[in-house]
């Protein structure tokens, strides 16, 4: 099973890009971010043609997640739990199948936090313990989940080209790694890094300002958190950075997980 995630930054602004991108690599289960319209504006029948039942938690203009895969999904969860005055799409969690067994798989989009101090690092902070709270409740079922998207987090120093660029920014404060890290000390495992330890430069986003791209100014924010029965189905995790040298790219790329 090939779990896939990416921010496309507006699913009409790069419906072609993620169309494309998904007839050539065909993942089993795709989860996006940022896809910036409601529900009913999502193009789903297109993703139906090409194999895929769609759920959505969409939202005018902004955030907005969506939850791909081949087959059935059973089980939807849409908005992450614990705080229900919280109105921002932002994540959508479903039973997917298709592996040796079901897999449970959320897609987020974890808040930026920026500027920081302020409300907007405070929302972030608070949901990222909100995400740790439902991490623990799937925990003691026992079973394999996924927790995948963009979490606008930089783990460690490896992760970003320019670590002065990010001292004060709220995706490197140390609160913000803190919470990461209490994630993963839950017992979850961190996909990409764990298969690939000692890769620096492995970047999943690049800003579209002061020529980031070109330069490699890039950061890895984009991640896939295992419970420890998904981990031991993992054989593989990849980024496909050329996807950022479209024509018209979204600023992240697509990053893919296959479990066994």
């Amino acid at each position: 099973m090939k779990i896939a995630t990416w921010n496309v930054n507006s699913i009409k602004a790069h419906f072609e890009q993620v169309t494309e991108w998904v007839r050539a690599e065909k993942p089993d289960v795709l989860c996006l971010q940022e896809i910036k319209c409601e529900a009913q504006a999502f193009p789903a029948a297109a993703f139906e043609e090409l194999g895929y039942a769609c759920e959505v938690n969409g939202q005018k203009t902004y955030n907005g997640v969506a939850l791909l895969a081949r087959g059935k999904i059973e089980n939807v969860v849409r908005g992450l739990p614990g705080d229900d005055s919280d109105e921002q799409a932002r994540f959508v969690m479903g039973t997917v199948f298709g592996a040796s067994r079901p897999v449970t798989v959320a897609a987020l989009y974890l808040p930026n936090g920026n500027p920081a101090p302020g409300p907007k690092y405070d929302y972030k902070l608070g949901w990222m313990q909100r995400l740790k709270a439902l991490a623990q409740e799937l925990l003691k079922a026992e079973g394999p989940f996924v927790l995948a998207g963009d979490y606008n987090v930089i783990p460690a120093l490896a992760d970003m080209k320019r670590p002065e660029a990010w001292v004060n920014d709220a995706l490197w404060l140390p609160p913000s790694r803190a919470a990461f890290q209490e994630l993963t000390a839950l017992g979850l495992t961190e996909a990409f890094r764990a298969l690939h330890p000692r890769d620096s430069g492995a970047y999943t986003f690049w800003d579209y300002q002061a020529g980031a791209w070109p330069k490699n100014n890039g950061i890895r924010i984009d991640h896939h958190l295992l419970s420890p029965q998904a981990a031991d189905m993992l054989v593989a995790a990849e980024i496909h950075r050329e996807a950022r040298g479209h024509e018209k790219p979204s600023d992240h790329v697509p990053v893919v997980i296959t479990l066994e």
